[in-house]
Protein backbone atom coordinates (compact mmCIF):
# COMPACT_ATOMS: atom_id res chain seq x y z
CA UNK A 1 0.00 0.00 0.00
CA UNK A 2 2.73 2.22 0.77
CA UNK A 3 3.98 1.65 -2.37
CA UNK A 4 1.16 2.71 -4.10
CA UNK A 5 1.01 5.84 -2.45
CA UNK A 6 4.55 6.72 -3.06
CA UNK A 7 3.30 5.80 -6.99
CA UNK A 8 0.64 8.20 -6.95
CA UNK A 9 3.23 10.88 -5.27
CA UNK A 10 5.63 10.91 -7.80
CA UNK A 11 3.42 11.04 -10.36
CA UNK A 12 0.98 14.15 -9.14
CA UNK A 13 1.27 17.49 -10.89
CA UNK A 14 0.78 21.10 -9.66
CA UNK A 15 -2.71 20.92 -11.09
CA UNK A 16 -3.78 17.45 -8.77
CA UNK A 17 -2.27 19.32 -5.90
CA UNK A 18 -4.34 22.26 -6.92
CA UNK A 19 -7.56 20.31 -7.17
CA UNK A 20 -7.38 18.71 -3.56
CA UNK A 21 -6.59 22.17 -1.77
CA UNK A 22 -10.12 23.29 -3.80
CA UNK A 23 -11.81 20.26 -2.81
CA UNK A 24 -10.78 20.65 0.95
CA UNK A 25 -11.65 24.20 0.85
CA UNK A 26 -15.24 23.69 -0.66
CA UNK A 27 -15.75 21.17 2.14
CA UNK A 28 -14.47 23.21 5.15
CA UNK A 29 -16.92 25.89 3.87
CA UNK A 30 -19.62 23.95 3.80
CA UNK A 31 -18.67 22.61 7.53
CA UNK A 32 -17.98 26.34 8.95
CA UNK A 33 -21.58 26.88 7.18
CA UNK A 34 -23.59 23.82 8.90
CA UNK A 35 -21.52 24.13 11.70
CA UNK A 36 -23.80 24.84 15.16
CA UNK A 37 -26.63 24.81 12.93
CA UNK A 38 -30.12 22.26 12.45
CA UNK A 39 -28.50 22.19 8.98
CA UNK A 40 -25.61 19.74 10.46
CA UNK A 41 -28.07 16.94 11.95
CA UNK A 42 -29.69 17.00 8.57
CA UNK A 43 -26.81 16.75 6.76
CA UNK A 44 -26.01 13.74 8.91
CA UNK A 45 -29.08 12.34 7.78
CA UNK A 46 -28.59 13.02 4.33
CA UNK A 47 -24.88 10.77 4.88
CA UNK A 48 -26.93 8.30 6.20
CA UNK A 49 -29.28 8.25 3.39
CA UNK A 50 -26.24 8.10 1.20
CA UNK A 51 -24.51 5.28 3.12
CA UNK A 52 -27.46 3.05 2.70
CA UNK A 53 -27.58 3.01 -0.70
CA UNK A 54 -24.11 2.19 -0.75
CA UNK A 55 -24.69 -1.21 1.27
CA UNK A 56 -28.09 -1.93 -0.25
CA UNK A 57 -26.17 -2.09 -3.44
CA UNK A 58 -23.15 -3.84 -2.55
CA UNK A 59 -24.98 -5.90 -0.59
CA UNK A 60 -27.60 -6.73 -3.55
CA UNK A 61 -30.38 -6.05 -1.63
CA UNK A 62 -32.59 -4.61 -4.72
CA UNK A 63 -35.60 -4.14 -3.15
CA UNK A 64 -34.54 -1.59 -0.85
CA UNK A 65 -31.40 -0.49 -3.41
CA UNK A 66 -34.64 1.13 -5.54
CA UNK A 67 -36.74 2.93 -2.85
CA UNK A 68 -33.52 4.38 -1.22
CA UNK A 69 -32.59 5.27 -5.49
CA UNK A 70 -35.55 6.90 -6.28
CA UNK A 71 -35.96 9.29 -2.91
CA UNK A 72 -32.19 9.78 -4.18
CA UNK A 73 -33.66 10.90 -7.04
CA UNK A 74 -35.11 14.22 -5.28
CA UNK A 75 -32.11 14.10 -2.83
CA UNK A 76 -31.03 17.66 -5.00
CA UNK A 77 -34.63 19.41 -4.65
CA UNK A 78 -34.58 18.90 -1.15
CA UNK A 79 -31.24 20.44 -0.28
CA UNK A 80 -31.98 23.57 -1.79
CA UNK A 81 -35.27 23.51 -0.03
CA UNK A 82 -33.80 22.26 3.26
CA UNK A 83 -31.09 24.58 3.33
CA UNK A 84 -31.78 27.74 1.29
CA UNK A 85 -31.08 29.92 4.61
CA UNK A 86 -27.67 28.64 4.62
CA UNK A 87 -26.78 28.54 0.89
CA UNK A 88 -27.83 32.10 0.74
CA UNK A 89 -25.48 32.73 3.56
CA UNK A 90 -22.83 30.93 1.40
CA UNK A 91 -23.67 32.48 -1.25
CA UNK A 92 -24.02 36.33 0.24
CA UNK A 93 -20.38 35.68 1.93
CA UNK A 94 -18.86 34.67 -1.37
CA UNK A 95 -20.02 37.80 -3.11
CA UNK A 96 -19.41 40.42 -0.31
CA UNK A 97 -16.35 38.81 1.57
CA UNK A 98 -13.53 41.52 2.33
CA UNK A 99 -10.05 41.33 3.30
CA UNK A 100 -10.32 44.88 5.65
CA UNK A 101 -12.12 42.23 8.35
CA UNK A 102 -8.76 42.42 10.50
CA UNK A 103 -8.42 45.85 10.63
CA UNK A 104 -12.55 46.03 11.57
CA UNK A 105 -11.99 43.69 14.33
CA UNK A 106 -9.21 45.31 16.04
CA UNK A 107 -11.13 48.66 15.82
CA UNK A 108 -14.35 46.95 17.24
CA UNK A 109 -12.33 45.40 19.81
CA UNK A 110 -12.13 48.97 21.24
CA UNK A 111 -15.56 49.65 21.15
CA UNK A 112 -17.12 46.57 22.57
CA UNK A 113 -17.42 47.62 26.13
CA UNK A 114 -19.39 50.60 24.91
CA UNK A 115 -21.93 48.27 22.72
CA UNK A 116 -21.89 46.07 26.04
CA UNK A 117 -22.62 49.30 28.48
CA UNK A 118 -25.27 50.64 26.03
CA UNK A 119 -26.99 47.19 26.03
CA UNK A 120 -26.84 47.23 30.17
CA UNK A 121 -28.29 50.59 30.36
CA UNK A 122 -31.05 49.87 27.71
CA UNK A 123 -31.86 46.89 29.08
CA UNK A 124 -32.22 48.05 32.69
CA UNK A 125 -34.49 50.73 31.41
CA UNK A 126 -36.38 48.73 29.27
CA UNK A 127 -35.73 50.81 25.74
CA UNK A 128 -35.99 48.31 22.99
CA UNK A 129 -33.09 47.78 20.70
CA UNK A 130 -31.96 45.96 17.55
CA UNK A 131 -27.83 46.40 16.78
CA UNK A 132 -26.52 44.41 14.19
CA UNK A 133 -22.49 43.78 13.93
CA UNK A 134 -20.65 43.25 10.76
CA UNK A 135 -18.66 40.13 10.22
CA UNK A 136 -17.59 39.49 7.00
CA UNK A 137 -20.48 40.04 4.48
CA UNK A 138 -21.35 43.46 3.68
CA UNK A 139 -24.61 45.19 4.95
CA UNK A 140 -24.78 48.00 2.92
CA UNK A 141 -27.62 46.75 1.27
CA UNK A 142 -29.39 46.86 5.16
CA UNK A 143 -28.16 50.27 5.62
CA UNK A 144 -29.08 52.02 2.53
CA UNK A 145 -32.49 51.46 4.24
CA UNK A 146 -32.31 53.39 6.96
CA UNK A 147 -30.53 56.97 7.71
CA UNK A 148 -26.82 57.07 6.77
CA UNK A 149 -24.68 58.03 10.46
CA UNK A 150 -20.87 57.25 9.79
CA UNK A 151 -20.00 58.48 13.58
CA UNK A 152 -17.36 56.88 15.77
CA UNK A 153 -19.17 54.30 18.27
CA UNK A 154 -19.66 55.14 21.36
CA UNK A 155 -22.30 53.87 24.67
CA UNK A 156 -23.99 57.50 24.80
CA UNK A 157 -24.78 57.45 20.96
CA UNK A 158 -25.60 54.16 20.54
CA UNK A 159 -28.44 55.16 23.59
CA UNK A 160 -30.02 58.18 22.29
CA UNK A 161 -30.49 56.42 18.91
CA UNK A 162 -32.89 54.10 20.52
CA UNK A 163 -34.45 56.76 22.79
CA UNK A 164 -38.35 56.21 22.27
CA UNK A 165 -38.66 60.03 20.94
CA UNK A 166 -35.62 59.47 18.57
CA UNK A 167 -36.72 59.57 15.03
CA UNK A 168 -34.83 56.18 14.69
CA UNK A 169 -35.66 54.17 17.36
CA UNK A 170 -38.02 51.89 15.94
CA UNK A 171 -34.84 50.88 13.20
CA UNK A 172 -32.21 48.98 13.33
CA UNK A 173 -28.41 50.27 14.27
CA UNK A 174 -25.85 48.86 11.77
CA UNK A 175 -21.84 48.64 13.47
CA UNK A 176 -18.72 48.11 11.34
CA UNK A 177 -15.26 48.07 13.07
CA UNK A 178 -15.60 51.31 15.30
CA UNK A 179 -18.31 53.02 13.51
CA UNK A 180 -22.13 53.00 13.42
CA UNK A 181 -22.69 53.50 9.53
CA UNK A 182 -26.61 53.51 9.72
CA UNK A 183 -29.57 54.17 11.94
CA UNK A 184 -33.39 53.13 11.23
CA UNK A 185 -32.63 50.73 9.26
CA UNK A 186 -35.21 47.65 8.07
CA UNK A 187 -34.09 44.29 8.14
CA UNK A 188 -35.32 40.66 6.24
CA UNK A 189 -37.98 38.59 8.59
CA UNK A 190 -37.03 34.76 8.67
CA UNK A 191 -38.69 32.61 6.54
CA UNK A 192 -40.14 30.98 9.36
CA UNK A 193 -42.12 32.93 11.03
CA UNK A 194 -41.51 31.73 14.51
CA UNK A 195 -38.81 32.02 17.48
CA UNK A 196 -40.01 28.81 20.13
CA UNK A 197 -41.10 28.49 22.96
CA UNK A 198 -38.63 30.98 24.74
CA UNK A 199 -39.66 34.15 22.68
CA UNK A 200 -42.71 35.95 22.54
CA UNK A 201 -43.38 36.60 18.36
CA UNK A 202 -41.88 40.35 18.66
CA UNK A 203 -40.62 42.41 15.35
CA UNK A 204 -37.47 42.98 17.13
CA UNK A 205 -36.41 39.24 17.69
CA UNK A 206 -37.76 38.32 14.10
CA UNK A 207 -36.05 41.04 12.11
CA UNK A 208 -32.55 40.03 13.98
CA UNK A 209 -33.56 36.00 13.29
CA UNK A 210 -34.10 37.26 9.62
CA UNK A 211 -30.62 39.38 9.47
CA UNK A 212 -28.81 36.09 11.31
CA UNK A 213 -29.95 33.82 8.53
CA UNK A 214 -29.56 35.73 5.63
CA UNK A 215 -25.82 36.94 6.73
CA UNK A 216 -23.11 36.36 9.36
CA UNK A 217 -23.91 39.54 11.02
CA UNK A 218 -24.16 39.28 14.83
CA UNK A 219 -27.27 40.98 15.61
CA UNK A 220 -28.06 41.88 19.50
CA UNK A 221 -32.02 42.55 20.63
CA UNK A 222 -33.17 43.96 23.87
CA UNK A 223 -36.35 43.54 24.37
CA UNK A 224 -38.79 46.46 25.45
CA UNK A 225 -41.13 44.73 27.46
CA UNK A 226 -39.12 42.85 29.47
CA UNK A 227 -35.84 44.46 29.46
CA UNK A 228 -33.83 40.91 28.58
CA UNK A 229 -31.31 40.74 25.92
CA UNK A 230 -30.72 38.26 22.95
CA UNK A 231 -28.25 37.45 20.55
CA UNK A 232 -28.82 36.13 17.28
CA UNK A 233 -26.29 35.02 15.17
CA UNK A 234 -25.52 31.84 12.38
CA UNK A 235 -29.27 31.57 12.21
CA UNK A 236 -30.23 30.98 15.50
CA UNK A 237 -31.21 33.25 18.21
CA UNK A 238 -30.55 32.51 22.31
CA UNK A 239 -31.40 35.03 25.25
CA UNK A 240 -28.36 36.33 27.39
CA UNK A 241 -29.33 36.58 30.81
CA UNK A 242 -25.83 38.26 32.14
CA UNK A 243 -23.48 40.78 30.34
CA UNK A 244 -20.23 38.36 30.58
CA UNK A 245 -22.40 35.79 28.86
CA UNK A 246 -23.10 38.20 26.01
CA UNK A 247 -19.49 39.87 25.72
CA UNK A 248 -17.76 35.79 25.56
CA UNK A 249 -20.36 34.82 22.83
CA UNK A 250 -19.60 38.09 20.91
CA UNK A 251 -15.70 37.53 21.29
CA UNK A 252 -15.65 33.65 20.53
CA UNK A 253 -18.28 34.14 17.62
CA UNK A 254 -16.61 37.14 15.93
CA UNK A 255 -13.02 36.47 16.36
CA UNK A 256 -12.16 39.10 18.47
CA UNK A 257 -8.58 38.77 20.16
Amino acid sequence: MLENILIVLRHMQFTDVLDILLVAFILYSIFLLIKDTKAYQLTLGIILVIFFFLLTEWARLYVSNRIIKSFINYLIIAIIVLFQSELRRFFTGIGSRTFRRPLKMYSLKEKLEDILMAVDYLSQKKIGALIAIEKEIDLSPYAERGTAVEAILSKDLLVSLFFPKSPLHDGAVIVRGNKIIAAGCLLPLPQTHTLGENFATRTRHLAALGLAQETDAAVIVVSEQTGEVSLAAKGQIEKMHKKNVLKTKLTEYLRIK
